[in-house]
């Protein structure tokens, strides 16, 4: 026993990453890092201009701030590790490393999903419910909503971390993926994971499909309602609300649900690898370019705090 305890205990793993060309591993490293960048300024961006703006003191802005800061913390819990894996060939990562990176990529992953969710209710009620909006949703009713699902994703990701934690991972460290992701490294225990599979389905569950269908049963109602209306204006205006978020959660739900709902044979690692890019590093780049390039308002705050340069008249 003492002999198969000791050969269970591993002390970091080694992510294989994209490539083991010097080349290719280059080009990657100023790829991602442009993307970090531009997702760090425009995060911060966005941030700042909802707080500096009274006219952005709206339930819709409360959360797209929230976003933002979901997806700073997120895509941060990954790409320092990713950049500075291209630049050196022992790509290891300690065991504890590991844990806490899953556990806070699935923590503000969980967040941003139910978060999505709310922010669908926000658009309904704006739209079917214009008179009501104000009551119905008020200070503490945002704030209720963003603390469950602060709490909702706290507790899912320490429940994955927790039962990970007490697997037992035999001599093979290797992970094939660019991140501690939790299936890659539940491809490595030894030990049974029946529990963690029955997790996995939960999460799925109350994570990603009750989300997915609150969101499309709110757009239902939100598109009949608009279909009601007479103006071509009016409906074009109401369109105009939605179609920043109906992007996002198409972005995020569409990627994040072909890597953990497709049947395992239909996969590979190569694709997941891919998929899990697109939602740990570009989504998080692309979601304030959409808000503020759909968005008057938003537009109109960031012209505060990137002002432009006067042109200098003609003499």
């Amino acid at each position: 026993m003492i002999g198969q305890e000791n050969q269970t205990r591993i002390i970091e793993f080694v992510l294989l990453g994209f490539s083991s060309q010097r080349g290719t591993n280059l080009f990657l490293f100023a790829l991602v890092l442009c993307i970090y960048l531009i997702t760090l300024v425009g995060n911060s961006l966005i941030i700042v201009a909802i707080c500096i703006d009274p006219r952005l003191n709206t339930p819709m802005y409360f959360f797209l701030c929230n976003l933002s800061v979901l997806d700073i913390g997120y895509t941060t819990s990954v790409v320092p590790q990713l950049l500075a894996h291209f630049l050196t060939t022992h790509k290891n990562i300690p065991f504890n490393r590991c844990m806490a990176q899953l556990y806070i990529a699935l923590f503000l992953g969980s967040v941003e999903y139910i978060l999505l969710a709310f922010m669908a209710y926000d658009r309904y009620v704006a739209v079917c419910h214009p008179l009501h909006y104000k009551i119905i949703m008020n200070g503490k009713v945002c704030v209720r909503m963003m603390a469950a699902s602060w709490i909702s994703g706290f507790i899912n990701a320490a429940v994955h971390t927790t039962f990970t934690m007490r697997l037992h991972f035999c001599n093979y460290n290797i992970i094939n993926h660019f991140v501690c992701e939790l299936i890659a490294v539940l491809n490595l225990a030894c030990s049974d994971i029946f529990v963690n599979e029955v997790a996995l389905v939960v999460s799925w569950i109350f994570v990603l499909l009750i989300p997915c269908t609150f969101i499309i049963l709110s757009y239902v109602y939100i598109i009949s309602a608009i279909l009601r209306i007479r103006s071509a204006e009016g409906r074009h205006r109401a369109f105009s609300t939605c179609t920043s978020h109906l992007t996002v959660v198409a972005l995020c739900y569409g990627t994040v649900m072909l890597a953990y709902i497709t049947p395992k044979a239909e996969t590979s690692p190569h694709r997941d690898k891919v998929l899990s890019f697109l939602y740990v590093v570009v989504t998080p780049m692309l979601n304030p370019l959409i808000y503020s390039l759909r968005n008057k308002d938003v537009k109109a705050a960031l012209s505060k705090v990137i002002p432009r340069k006067n042109v200098i008249s003609e003499r």
